[in-house]
């Protein structure tokens, strides 16, 4: 918008996007202390609601635990049959032991594909659900926000962080869970086979969940700050490409390159320091792990020869005792990666907890038949970080249903502030808002912008096609609605001239357009809107005299019928106005039409004296 000293978010006071990197901070602290995985259970909520694919996937997780397991039980018979004492074993006495091995490894073959399929379809389908959640809350964000806080930081959590609790839900949990029944189940066995070894191997456990913590919660902090330097390689990134022309033009491209190689560089490095934890932690898990069951296997061979049990028994407690120990050390190695999605959760949540401050009251006003009728009443408004500067200082204004009212003045007065509080994107501190009778502090948000429709100075336009652009302003608008929206906007020559007419892709932000297509485009988006209310802020202000001249007549045709507020510098687009406001330090200085105001000599006959001079 045009008023760039005042609309800028001032140093002070936080807003709502100081609000979130102050949480992070926050949270970063608390890293140093937290012992738990308290973040993923921000994911349980959606899973409940896909308990149907939980169960079975719950199922198959133990009935393939149970399946590996019993291969042990089954191993111990046939042991045991071809060391039967007596008569010597045949093929026909052994054979019962081999189907019953084949049995149990076939139940295992089909379960672990089920298991496979359910527990992914379950962590993709919460991945899903996670997205979609992030981003429309994210949407739900005040502007204050975005000032904040860089789009690519954003971008950041709904890609990377994501990423990394899809892979927790893809992969690792499923495996963790099955380690976890394996390891259980084999720990039982392992009691009913040799209480007496068993003890021993219990006695390993505490020495192998020590390294666990210790190294498993630098993990976390680590995969957290290494997150925290790839959302600010990404930020940087997003902020130079949406601006690559001006980055080419001043030959700022190896400058550039080289602070998103020092950002990159920097989460490597945080990256490595992980890696480096991650491996020694591993390696003492793996270590202590299979140390102890070598020892208890020792201890088990020499119960063996004495007699003690059986070689069957001999040979399942040691399947039993790798059973148990692998799945330890894979836990252990498992851990590190339940840490790292912990971190990139805590990251995610914090954006989740962000809340915006501009919301629908819990019992909102209706709105009443749209009037276009508008007013502000004694507005004192100054944005967030910059309360000791207010932007508005006692405004008044009320513009009658379908009247025209420019507003004028020096860079700086506060005019694109008060459209901004009409969009409700602020508060003020003093004084009311008022669409239609209503206060807007009393009214949904989506309703009060439902009767607005923006054209602004340098207007958003999205990739797809030029029509895509059209609908955005209304999706339910008919064809006919679309074209006569096209027509009035004087886009229809032009579009029905593209490659493939209005189904043509203009690129992202519509740049395969000229300056004065896209505007003429933005207005055909503002009036398929068919709202009562029309916002112009600097419309014309960066076309040439020819687009200009297209885009007023299609401005003018644009306000027959609405109720009108135009932001202007360009005086002679608003010579037309019914009424002329012009603000000075964010109050009305004077008013009138362009005559009146000339013959008064304030400040509107001296900015006019200055733009007329050389015509």
């Amino acid at each position: 918008m045009s008023d760039q000293t005042s609309e800028a978010e001032p140093e002070g006071r936080p807003s709502v996007g100081a609000e979130l990197v102050q949480t992070l901070a926050a949270e970063g602290g608390r890293r140093e202390k937290s012992r738990n995985l308290k973040p993923l259970a921000r994911l349980l909520p959606f899973a409940r609601r896909h308990v149907a694919d939980a169960a079975l996937a719950a199922v198959f997780l133990v009935f393939t635990a149970s399946a590996t397991l019993g291969l042990s039980g089954a191993l111990r018979l046939l042991v045991d049959r071809l060391a039967a004492p007596g008569a010597a074993p045949t093929a026909a006495s052994v054979a019962p032991g081999f189907w019953l091995l084949s049995g149990v490894a076939i139940a295992l073959a089909a379960g672990s594909a089920l298991r496979y399929f359910f527990v992914t379809k379950l962590g993709e389908r919460i991945v899903a659900d996670l997205r979609r959640a992030v981003f429309g809350h994210v949407l739900t964000l005040d502007p204050a926000f975005f000032l904040r806080t860089r789009t690519g930081e954003v971008l950041s959590r709904l890609t990377a962080d994501i990423q990394i609790v899809e892979g927790l839900l893809g992969t690792t949990i499923s495996f963790a869970l099955r380690n976890i029944l394996t390891l259980a189940g084999a720990l039982v066995l392992l009691v009913v086979v040799s209480p007496q070894l068993t003890g021993l191997v219990m006695l390993i456990i505490p020495v192998v969940l020590v390294p666990l913590f210790v190294f498993g919660r630098r993990v976390r902090r680590l995969t957290a700050s290494a997150q925290d330097r790839f959302a600010d390689a990404i930020g940087l990134a997003g902020e130079n490409l949406g601006a690559l022309e001006t980055v080419q033009a001043f030959n700022r491209e190896q400058s550039v390159a080289a602070r998103f190689g020092e950002a990159v560089e920097e989460s490597f490095q945080v990256s490595l320091t992980r890696m480096r934890a991650r491996a020694v932690m591993t390696a003492l898990v793996i270590g202590l792990v299979f140390g102890g069951v070598v020892l208890i296997f020792w201890l088990a061979v020499r119960a063996g020869l004495r007699g003690d049990m059986s070689w069957g028994a001999l040979i399942q407690f040691a399947v039993l005792a790798v059973l148990a120990g692998s799945s330890a050390g894979a836990l252990g190695e498992l851990w590190g990666e339940v840490q790292k999605a912990a971190g990139a959760m805590e990251r995610i949540a914090a954006l989740l907890d962000a809340k915006p401050r501009i919301a629908a009251p819990a019992q909102p006003m209706a709105m009443p038949r749209p009037r276009g009728e508008v007013a502000l009443e004694a507005v004192t408004f100054a944005y967030p970080d910059r309360l000791e500067t207010p932007a508005l200082r006692g405004f008044s204004l009320a513009v009658r249903p379908g009247e025209r009212v420019a507003l004028v003045g020096p860079s700086g007065s506060g005019k694109s502030t008060v459209f901004r509080l009409l969009l409700r994107f602020y508060d003020p501190q003093a004084g009311r808002v008022v669409i239609d009778g209503v206060d807007l502090r009393d009214a949904d948000p989506a309703q009060v912008r439902a009767r607005l429709a923006l054209v602004a100075q340098d207007a958003a336009l999205f990739s797809g096609s030029a029509v895509d652009n059209v609908r955005f302003g209304r999706e339910d608008a008919s064809p006919e609605a679309l074209r006569a929206a096209v027509r009035a906007a004087q886009a229809e020559s032009f579009l029905d001239a593209l490659p493939d007419g209005w189904d043509t892709h203009v690129g992202e932000r519509a740049r395969s357009l000229s300056g004065g297509q896209r505007q003429r485009l933005a207005i055909a988006r503002a009036l398929v809107r068919e709202a009562p209310i029309l916002l112009l802020d600097e419309a014309t202000s960066a076309l040439d005299a020819e687009n200009e001249q297209l885009v007023q007549d299609a401005l003018d045709q644009a306000m027959a019928g609405r109720t009108t507020l135009v932001i202007a510098h360009r005086l002679a687009t608003v010579l037309k106005a019914d009424r002329i406001v012009v603000m000075d330090e964010g109050r009305v200085a004077e008013e009138g039409t362009h005559a009146d105001l000339v013959a008064r000599g304030g400040l509107y006959a001296r900015l006019a004296s200055l733009q007329f001079a050389g015509a």
